[in-house]
């Protein structure tokens, strides 16, 4: 689209964007020289909705992500993509929800030698060579692109691979299943193993999220002169329960721990709670510093910067979701499309466009992601996505900001929509719909769908029509007709 067409698109006129107008337009060329804002997208690892001191968190401490708050806007009602981990990456750079995605679920691929820890084989289902990622369209537009952390959306060597998928540059856990250490004996870096010797004898040395966060600093300092996309998913909190001693210290000793089970989960440790409110908080270190690398570089000014999870907090590996309330006051954790697996914290801040210490309770979700970074830069998004642009409920436009007729989730056999408040679940497709009002009952404890019979009709309708069959992730087959 043409700069005055889009201008015309979004009601705006040249007089607007000079003095600075915080529209979509305006909000991309009000900067010193006209430069086109960076965007940096950090996403944590099964970290739930009350983890964070900002939704609530009272036990661990994570000071620089309550700043974000602070300085920024809380979303409330934001959701994942997914309750696991692939397909809400695929959401996520994709702009389709899992009745439209790729990948709808994890998906080992490599053979057996791939689901080996430290095999340089493994990885999980891969995108499609002509897929339209949100990294694609910023690397068009002149974005530099980077993306360090976990990928999980297709081995190197496939069409899956970050480096075909927009990215200039990738370093971390190709594969997830490699991530339930975080003393690897290799990461990736650009279709390349990186072999990290220190690691080879199983001895705790090297802290594989460090690795990660130092190059995420160093892409900022590289691309400081031109418009970036940073994109840093985080495998923290995801099991194992492995944290360096200078940030357990602060916890050990805290909290009484549960009985120590040597044989639980990956890696387990025998303070179970410390640790992972030291893994947390080891987060939250690195989160800081990466706005103030950007604030070193006077980037601060012109950078969206974005904090959110992947799905909710977990249930296995020695974590204690229960202690830390970490889902409060929601139902359900990872791997569930109730609310405790899906709606996830978000916070975004971009001083003098976004307001600073909002809330918003704008219904969005992962798939919105891509729209908005379109919007942010004057581009048409895909016709086929799911996605809205969210940007002006970030910049404050509410009237303008378009809404879901609904949002959609499925996972194996389990599917799930929200309309307004009301939101529908069926664990399998032969079961029957639960409804649920989430004006009032956020935790999902009443189901009201004997009272509500015509909602249950269009949930049942968009179950159905709400999605296209996957050969590769196909929902069970209903036993009845029933709904």
């Amino acid at each position: 689209m043409k700069r005055r067409d889009f201008l015309k698109a979004v009601g705006l006129g040249a007089t607007a964007v000079m003095s600075g107008f915080k529209g979509a337009a305006g909000a991309t060329d009000s900067h010193k020289g006209g430069r086109r804002p960076n965007i940096v997208f950090i996403l944590a690892d099964d970290l739930g909705y009350a983890e964070v001191g900002c939704y609530g968190q009272e036990k661990i401490r994570t000071p620089n992500i309550d700043r974000l708050a602070a300085e920024g806007m809380r979303l409330t009602q934001h959701y994942s993509g997914s309750p696991v981990c692939a397909p809400c990456r695929c959401v996520l750079m994709t702009g389709k929800h899992t009745g439209h995605a790729q990948v709808r679920a994890n998906k080992q691929v490599g053979g057996a030698e791939g689901w080996k820890l430290g095999s340089t084989s493994g990885g999980q289902w891969p995108l499609k060579a002509d897929t339209v990622t949100v990294a694609k369209i910023l690397k068009e537009a002149g974005y530099a692109t980077g993306a360090f952390g976990k990928w999980g959306l297709g081995r190197v060597g496939t069409t899956g691979d970050p480096n075909k998928q927009g990215f200039d540059h990738f370093y971390g856990y190709i594969c997830q299943r490699q991530a339930h250490t975080y003393y690897p004996n290799h990461l990736w870096r650009d279709g390349k193993v990186e072999w990290i010797k220190e690691n080879d004898d199983g001895k705790e040395q090297v802290y594989s999220h460090d690795l990660i966060a130092a190059e995420a600093l160093k892409f900022l300092r590289a691309n400081r002169d031109r418009p970036f996309f940073l994109y840093v998913p985080f495998t923290i909190p995801h099991v194992a329960l492995q944290v360096p001693e200078d940030s357990l210290a602060e916890y050990r000793g805290k909290w009484p721990d549960p009985p120590y089970n040597g044989d639980k989960g990956y890696f387990p440790h025998p303070n179970p709670r410390a640790c992972y409110a030291a893994m947390v908080t080891r987060m939250d270190r690195d989160v800081g510093r990466i706005m103030s690398v950007l604030t070193e570089l006077r980037l601060e000014e012109n950078t969206l910067v974005i904090f959110s999870s992947d799905n909710g907090p977990t249930f296995n590996g020695g974590s204690d979701s229960a202690f830390f309330e970490s889902a409060k006051p929601l139902r359900g954790l990872k791997a569930s499309v109730y609310e405790g697996g899906i709606r996830v914290p978000f916070i975004a801040r971009w001083p003098g466009k976004i307001e600073q210490g909002s809330t918003s309770d704008h219904i969005s979700a992962f798939w919105d992601f891509l729209p908005t970074c379109c919007e942010l830069i004057g581009r048409d998004a895909p016709s086929d996505i799911d996605g809205i642009s969210m940007l002006p409920t970030l910049l404050g436009q509410r009237k303008r900001q378009r809404k879901h007729d609904y949002l959609y989730w499925e996972l194996r056999g389990q599917q799930a929509v929200r309309m307004g408040d009301y939101k529908g679940v069926r664990q399998r497709p032969d079961r029957k719909i639960e409804l649920y009002d989430l004006g009032s009952d956020i935790g999902e404890r009443r189901d009201v769908s004997g009272e509500h019979p015509e909602v249950v009709t269009k949930v049942a309708e968009i179950l159905r029509t709400g999605r296209v069959e996957s050969d590769a992730f196909a929902l069970p087959k209903a036993k009845s007709s029933s709904s």
